[in-house]
Order: C-alpha cells, then structure tokens, then sequence
C-alpha cells in the first residue's frame, strides 16, 4: 500500500495505484533466462536410424509397387515410368482407386530428398495410403 505524504492537509491519503516495475523486472528476468535455455534443449545429432523389426502387415493379393532406382528413374512394377506420366500410370494400375496402398521402394543410394519429391508427387496425383519399404531385420542371437 502507498501513501502520499506531499498533501498539504496533512491528511494522508491512500493511493491505488499499482506498482508494476518490480513486475516488469522480474519478466525480464524470466525472459532473459529462456533466451539463454532455450539453443541448449535443440540438439543437432546426426542419426544413423536402425532397420525396423516391426512385425510385416499382410501383403494385398496384387500390391502396387513403385520403385526409385539408384539412377532416379521410376518403375511402376516392372514398367519404367516418368514423373510427368506417373499419375495416369498410377490411376490404370488401380483401375482409379486413390484409397489404394501404393508400396514406395527406394535404393539405398537415392538421396531422401528424392523420395520426397516422389511421394509428392503420389500426394499431388491423390495417393495418400504410401507405405516404405524395407528389408526386415531379422533377430540376433
């Protein structure tokens, strides 16, 4: 609580003003401190990830392969296809079912940026359902 004491009346009256530089002060305290905390929880680990041990889904009678060779180039089950030609490629393949699961295998050498182009590419033409494959793990004694 404050008080005036340059009343001429001598009479002191109570002010109801609220003191907020103690408050400012210590928000800037608190903002200072997670300036400071905040780059030390980012962490920049190069991760090598493991190979899944996940156990395998059922296979569909007649699965959808599309396979990134190490030179880039794409097949659509044995057939070599283009990017530009992929969607309509894709469409015949599933008789135009876009609930399909399309299986996306990549080499081992294809850059990740490539495969996210091409699963771009499955998204923009409608294929939501892409599932990774990969080789299983098996299990070490």
């Amino acid at each position: 609580m404050a008080v005036n004491i340059n009343q001429p009346s001598g009479d002191l009256a109570e002010l109801n003003d609220i003191n907020v530089t103690p408050f400012i002060d210590v928000i800037l305290v608190l903002l200072i401190i997670f300036m400071v905390a905040a780059p030390l929880a980012t962490v920049d680990i190069s991760v090598d990830l493991p190979a899944s041990n996940a156990q395998p889904h059922p296979r569909p009678d007649k699965p959808v392969y599309l396979t990134v060779k190490p030179d880039l180039s794409l097949s659509l089950g044995e057939e070599t296809v283009s990017r530009a030609t992929l969607s309509g490629m894709l469409d015949a393949a599933t008789n135009g079912q876009k609930d399909t699961r399309i299986f996306l295998r990549g080499d081992k050498m294809v850059p990740y940026g490539e495969i996210m182009k091409v699963m771009n590419g499955l998204r923009a033409a409608g294929y939501l359902k892409v599932a990774l494959v990969g080789l299983e793990q098996t299990a070490e004694p």
